[in-house]
């Protein structure tokens, strides 16, 4: 309520902000985890497994069951470089996730 005892009238910037963004370029920002996926292939990334382990390297290829392959990879346990490894293959169901890579 205002001072007068009148209804505050709401705030028409939410209105207009909403309509800043056109709803056809909003949705053009949305990706799927495919084209994530297809976007990383042959760059550096990073895997963490369910146990926390770090792995460090290119992605190479991984299939429908996320079973990854990495070249020049690097294990990091606890943030520690524990190994390297020319090529690595990582189970699927250890996988906790996979991010791109920091530059």
């Amino acid at each position: 309520m205002s001072e007068s005892g009148a209804p505050a009238e709401a705030a028409p910037a939410a209105a207009s902000d909403a309509a800043a963004v056109p709803a056809d370029e909003a949705a053009t920002n949305k990706r799927s985890p495919s084209d994530f996926l297809k976007a990383v292939l042959g760059r550096p990334v990073n895997v963490r497994l369910n146990s926390g382990t770090d792995y460090k390297g290119v992605l190479a290829c991984l299939d429908g069951y996320m079973n990854i392959a990495m070249e020049q990879t690097e294990e990091y346990v606890d943030g520690q470089l524990k190994a390297k490894y020319g090529d690595c293959f990582i189970r699927g169901n250890n996988v906790l996730y996979i991010s791109a890579a920091r530059k």
